[in-house]
């Protein structure tokens, strides 16, 4: 008898829908090669083994479906060409909260609403945190720590002429503005380098913030390390070690942090990046008696850059970074992560010369995160402040775990898209509920 034609189109999508699974079982490492995606790399298996209840419960089936969806065969390639299509078809970055503007320059949401002031939090908010401070200034100062408030550009003001037009409005008050005001009236230490950049705007010779990267170039970053050093020395009445540079690579291919949207767009195709962009060689000055003015920065990922090109080690004493007041770098321990809550706050303080908030515009919302409030309590009401870190302690650990828990920050990942609110207020949630500590 012969075969019916029909057949051989459901022997073909047999074949095609089972080979994904099929290479999943054959492939060794189907760990795929995505930038700032969450993967859970525990597999639940190993969890089943320990814990039989996971089966009944009907946990091990969800994260054994979560594990598969991120290590089957094909998922980077399959990621990748989506991507590309919303990119190439409808200019859409599969990347939360970015978009693209003019000339592909790339943004943050965040610092386009800052830019035109969509993000203002208010007056009367930023004069009671401002004043906060002042007291926090003049309690360090008067144990001979001088503390700095510096205030980063960010790409949304200095490249808005780039901005789509949907989001250009006019524009009323910012918090940037609200802050600079403020501060000279209540005599804090300031550093405007936002002001900065835009005086340097008609007249730089390369790039201070490029198309495909989300914070200040590396060329920018050697200017503002170098300015900031300065301020210092002045602030503080003392000589740190220079920096400096005698050569300077200019190329066509982003380096470092310059395309770190790029990166995280996870395209099968890159698109041509169209911009020089600038590389000083830098250049410590090896001072062992200048390198003493230990300095603490508290600050946005706009630090991160100084970092990496070793500017706490060379010329602030090996003075420590605190990343949105919570992670530590260095790490003081390598036996296990810590944290900024897990210290003593004010032998911490107490232990440098300067103590730097550095943020950009993006994030003056919450201009410090917790630590007014913490450094406020703790020089004006140091019994309460004890006593209010001791209740804290359960939330912050389970905190914690989520952070370094891949299953689980995760889940917290997934809560923040879904209720629209920031990741570390999505965290608390589940840290709260994991206390047993209701709203």
């Amino acid at each position: 008898m012969r075969q019916k034609p029909y057949n051989m189109f459901v022997w073909v999508a047999f074949v095609a829908i089972a080979w994904p699974l099929v290479a999943s079982w054959t492939k060794k490492n189907n760990v795929p090669n995505l930038t700032g995606i969450v993967i859970n790399n525990v597999n639940p298996d190993s969890l089943l083994k320990k814990d039989k209840s996971l089966w009944f419960s009907g946990e091990y089936q969800s994260l054994k479906d979560d594990y598969n969806n991120d290590h089957w065969a094909y998922k980077e390639l399959c990621v990748r060409l989506n991507n590309q299509f919303y990119y190439n078809c409808f200019n859409q970055l599969r990347v939360n909260s970015f978009v693209s503007g003019k000339d592909n320059y790339v943004y943050s949401e965040t610092y386009i609403f800052s830019a035109f002031g969509d993000d203002y939090v208010g007056e009367q908010k930023i004069i009671q945190k401002l004043q906060k401070a002042k007291v926090i200034q003049d309690s360090l100062k008067r144990k001979g720590i001088d503390l700095l408030l510096v205030f980063a550009p960010g790409k949304g003001e200095y490249c808005i002429e780039q901005i789509d037009d949907k989001y250009v409005h006019p524009i009323k008050h910012t918090n940037y503005n609200t802050y600079i005001e403020q501060c000279k009236k209540l005599g804090l230490n300031v550093l405007d380098l936002k002001a900065w950049f835009q005086q340097l705007k008609p007249t730089t010779p390369y790039p201070l913030f490029p198309k495909f990267g989300h914070h200040w170039s590396y060329y920018a970053e050697c200017l503002a390390t170098d300015t900031i050093l300065h301020h210092i020395e002045h602030l503080h009445h003392c000589d740190m070690p220079e920096v400096s540079w005698n050569k300077i690579d200019v190329v066509d291919t982003s380096r470092s942090r310059d395309a770190d949207v790029l990166k995280s767009m996870n395209l099968y195709k890159n698109p041509s990046q169209n911009m020089k962009l600038a590389y000083p060689e830098l250049l410590f000055e090896q001072d062992t008696a200048k390198n003493k003015t230990r300095v603490l920065t508290i600050s946005d990922s706009y630090w991160y850059g100084p970092v990496y090109m070793g500017v706490p080690q060379n010329c602030m004493a090996g003075g420590q970074f605190w990343y949105y007041y919570n992670k530590i770098i260095p790490n003081p321990n390598p036996a296990e992560k810590v944290e900024v809550w897990q210290l003593d706050l004010k032998q911490q303080l107490e232990s440098n010369q300067v103590v730097m908030l550095l943020y950009s515009d993006g994030n003056l919302p919450n201009f410090g995160n917790e630590f007014f409030d913490d450094a406020y309590e703790l020089y004006t009401n140091p019994t309460s402040y004890y006593a209010r870190v001791e209740r804290n302690k359960t939330i912050k650990q389970y905190a914690k775990q989520i952070r370094e828990k891949p299953i689980l920050l995760k889940k917290a990942t997934k809560k923040s898209e879904e209720l629209q609110i920031p990741l570390d207020s999505a965290i608390k949630l589940d840290a709260m509920k994991l206390a047993g500590i209701s709203k």
